[in-house]
């Protein structure tokens, strides 16, 4: 998950920075800079959401076969 989390952290990183170059490039009127540094922080940031909700979506399922097993156990299957 190490990996994982790392990409998650540079995606999220990269889309706000690009944000930031937004505001920098539209203050001084340069549009179309604005507009793709936009487009690629948008995309920055739907790589980063998805890899978290993956991410949480994967931890609650080993935590669904964790209970599952346990529970198993209990009843002395």
């Amino acid at each position: 998950m190490g990996d994982e989390s790392r990409v998650i952290r540079w995606s999220l990183g990269t889309g706000l920075g690009l944000f930031g170059v937004v505001v920098f490039a539209r203050s001084f009127d340069l549009i179309t800079v604005a507009v793709i540094a936009g487009l690629l922080g948008l995309l920055a940031l739907g790589f980063a959401g998805y890899g978290a909700l993956d991410q949480a979506a994967e931890r609650a399922g080993l935590r669904r076969r964790a209970r599952k097993v346990q529970r198993e156990r209990e009843q002395g299957r």
